[in-house]
């Protein structure tokens, strides 16, 4: 593919959202342009509720970085159709303002996309936590609706994202009311599951900064997310280890959060399924006989969440 003359190659839309992350913008901005794919890329960086830093435009050869300020809803998901909506792009791709791609990241995948004709690629990652790096890469069966619904495949992460943009219009936008965009991704990608699946390149393609999420602490905005989930995709309600799961993880939040309410939102999640661990660890917090962060921690040095 990298012989290709550029002009037959298909135009990529680089979407990163940002808020006041300067110096970890620009490593994600130098990321992008150093691709080795040789179609043209425009990058397209969102300032969400900030004014957009020109000195970060710039163009040559084929790339080109361009901002602009959030003009739809406040927040990611707002910041993310911000972006896409005013790409042309034959492709559009994703890349949180904390993660960096690997060079040969957007030929493995636009490579990829051919070879299966796939209207969606994702790669695996490298997590990076503290001093720790862990490996996740996603399999093709990871990644269908029931297994997702299952299991929050952490791999399938939005900064590996490639669509092509006419697929956009059966899988839809960033959904913008989701409270908080706590889980935008999650829900794009289920949603993006559900017309024709994903070409997976089987490599840690992307470095993810772990553990700097802005909902570290936002109990309330993650339990009214979940239940958002709860209430949109019918895959949970189908399957009581899918729906145990959110439920677990919405007892988890009730119990960090210090709720009275987090003890009989255990008892429901461990009704719904026996098994799901996170029904006894959202106990065991709310007991105090482990604190949430001490159980986010062990979870993140896993390359996982809750």
């Amino acid at each position: 593919m990298t012989s290709q003359p550029q002009d037959t190659l298909p135009s990529v839309d680089v979407v990163i959202a940002t808020h006041q992350r300067p110096e970890l913008l620009r490593r994600a901005i130098a990321g992008v342009m150093a691709q080795t794919y040789r179609g043209t890329i425009r990058l397209l960086v969102v300032h969400d509720k900030s004014s957009p830093d020109t000195s970060l435009e710039e163009q040559h050869a084929g790339r080109s970085v361009e901002v602009l300020a959030n003009t739809r809803t406040p927040g990611l998901a707002g910041a993310r159709n911000s972006g896409i909506v005013a790409g042309t792009g034959d492709l559009v791709a994703f890349c949180d303002d904390d993660d960096e791609w690997r060079p040969d990241k957007l030929v493995r995948q636009v490579r990829q996309l051919e070879i299966d004709g796939a209207p969606t690629s994702v790669t695996g990652i490298l997590v990076d936590y503290q001093d720790r790096q862990v490996v996740r890469v996603p399999t093709a069966e990871d990644l269908t609706v029931a297994t997702l619904a299952r299991h929050r495949v952490m791999a399938a992460h939005p900064s590996s994202v490639v669509v092509r943009r006419a697929a956009l219009d059966q899988i839809g936008l960033v959904d913008e009311e989701i409270p908080g965009s706590y889980g935008e991704d999650y829900d794009w990608i289920l949603r993006a599951a559900g017309v024709g699946g994903f070409a997976v390149v089987p490599e840690p393609l992307v470095l993810v900064r772990w553990g700097g999420s802005q909902f570290n602490k936002q109990w309330s905005t993650i339990i009214a997310a979940i239940d958002h989930l709860l209430d949109k995709h019918p895959a949970f309600r189908a399957d009581h280890r899918a729906l145990g799961r959110l439920l677990g993880q919405r007892a988890f939040a009730l119990a960090a959060s210090g709720s009275p309410d987090a003890w009989r939102a255990a008892r429901t999640t461990l009704r719904t399924n026996p098994r799901e661990r996170r029904g006894y660890v959202a106990a065991a917090v709310a007991l105090h006989l482990v604190s949430a962060e001490r159980v986010l921690d062990l979870a993140h040095k896993r390359g996982r969440g809750i």
